[in-house]
């Protein structure tokens, strides 16, 4: 089984822009999604996955992700994603030993900026930038699948600076 240990935390402000080395605009759409599994078509240039999650357990969860045509991803988000869609673009950061993923949302969640690290185990360590914010793991409004639901440009001035639930 794949296992995904995954740490996400707000982005406080843009120095991490200049050590930016690969940036890919993403589309993504959820065929479905609940607490116990999360059912997700992306499209990421000339890649596409269908990847299926589990329930989250602290900073962990069980993960599949499997390549597909793009043709049929594309084909996917708009037979099975109607109104369960987001873009970003996604910039990847090397601080240290590991390799950042900096998200950055357009549409409804435009101004939302996450940073995640994937880790091999839930304590390992890692080197936090200057640049990184609040540790938002665990907290269901930032996951993916939530965004598409309740996107950041609705969120009360109380959550979107980290107070209200």
């Amino acid at each position: 089984m794949g296992v995904e240990i995954e740490r996400k935390f707000l982005v406080q402000n843009n120095a991490w822009r200049p050590q930016t080395t690969h940036s890919q605009p993403m589309a993504q759409g959820y065929v479905s999604s609940s607490p116990q599994h999360t059912v997700r078509v992306r499209v990421a240039g000339e890649q596409a996955y269908l990847t299926l999650k589990g329930p989250v357990y602290g900073v962990s969860r069980a993960e599949f992700e499997y390549e597909v045509p793009v043709a049929e991803a594309r084909q996917m988000l708009g037979l099975f994603c109607q109104g369960r869609r987001l873009e970003k673009v996604r910039h990847r950061v090397v601080v240290g030993r590991h390799t950042w993923e900096i998200d950055e949302f357009s549409g409804e969640n435009q101004g939302l900026i996450v940073a995640e690290i994937e880790l091999s185990a839930p304590d390992e360590d890692f080197e936090r930038p200057e640049w990184l914010g609040e540790e938002v793991s665990g907290q269901a409004r930032y996951y993916n699948s939530q965004l598409v639901a309740h996107p950041y440009s609705g969120w009360s001035e109380g959550e979107a600076s980290g107070e209200g639930a």
